[in-house]
């Protein structure tokens, strides 16, 4: 693996099942209750930018697992690029810590964390991708589908960070990737670009749901108004009223179709309480497997 963890596309298809078979080991020690320490007295600065409850969480909890210590540091803490320049940041914290772990708003931060940091960054969220959410949902789709290549995924909603990862998952491993979004919502256009481009994947756009449904065995949705987003919300909700997942929509996928959501999850918006809570959802699957994915990448760049 490179040095840092910063996007899905940073890893070849061997590298990152290498990650989801060490995810499936470090989940099955747990659940046994071995301990199991390889970063023992190591330590992560995490910087938030952005707040979240699965981020810290997860890599908080995952660090303790293996034996290290995780540093919060929320944005009065660190006011990165702008009380301190970020090359300063990745210098300082470089002296102090072993691992960097940031979510932040912009990717340009991210980029210029990891090139001035001597010690391995990950990714945590920018606004432009989320690569730590797609591991571990991939990871939650390679447990109850057996494999994730050549699957019909059908990411319904808005064309916003996690989307973008999932086509740097299509850039690397084959998958079928139907986007349902509204005009005006479509993912960032070089990012598009570039997984068709690697074709390896095939990748649509279609603005009807039911279509990008038909047949999938995976259909993932994620709130229509991301955080910062909160000013568009009304409008939002007009635009994206015809791709609620449901169960009339969830009726066009393939029987046995799994359903997904990043979390938090606004119920009666994008996704309704009976799909949420129905058999079909691996939602909460998905949540608790940040923990184990996070932890592999972690392994995986500090030993």
């Amino acid at each position: 693996m490179r040095k840092d963890f910063l996007a899905i596309t940073d890893l070849t298809a061997a590298e990152a099942y290498e990650i989801f078979e060490l995810s499936r080991n470090l989940k099955s020690r747990q659940k046994y209750g071995e301990v199991h320490q390889p970063l023992k007295g190591k330590t992560m600065a995490m910087i938030f930018q952005k707040p979240s409850a699965r981020t810290r969480i997860s890599f908080e909890t995952g660090m303790y697992q293996l034996g290290g210590h995780a540093l919060y540091l929320g944005p009065k803490d660190v006011q990165i690029g702008k009380r301190e320049g970020v090359s300063d940041i990745a210098r300082v914290m470089s002296r102090y810590n072993d691992v960097i772990m940031a979510r932040l708003f912009g990717h340009e931060d991210i980029l210029e964390l990891a090139e001035y940091a001597s010690i391995p960054v990950i990714n945590g969220l920018t606004d432009l991708i989320h690569p730590c959410q797609v591991m571990a949902d991939v990871f939650t789709i390679l447990e109850h589908k057996g494999k994730i290549e050549n699957l019909t995924i059908a990411f319904i909603g808005d064309g916003n960070n996690v989307c973008n990862s999932w086509l740097n998952l299509a850039s690397i491993i084959p998958i079928n990737l139907n986007l349902g979004i509204p005009e005006g919502y479509d993912p960032d256009k070089e990012t598009l670009s570039r997984a068709k481009r690697a074709g390896i994947s095939k990748i649509q756009i279609c603005r009807n749901p039911k279509m990008a449904a038909n047949n999938a065995q995976v259909i993932y949705t994620d709130v229509w108004a991301s955080m910062g987003q909160e000013k568009e919300a009304e409008q939002r909700k007009l635009d994206f009223r015809l791709f609620q997942i449901d169960d009339s929509l969830l009726s066009h996928a393939e029987e046995g179709c799994i359903v997904m959501h990043c979390l938090p999850a606004h119920r009666g918006d994008e996704i309704t309480d009976s799909v949420m809570d129905g058999p079909g959802s691996v939602v909460f699957d998905q949540a608790e497997n940040r923990l184990h994915v996070q932890k592999a990448i972690l392994v995986k760049l500090m030993t």
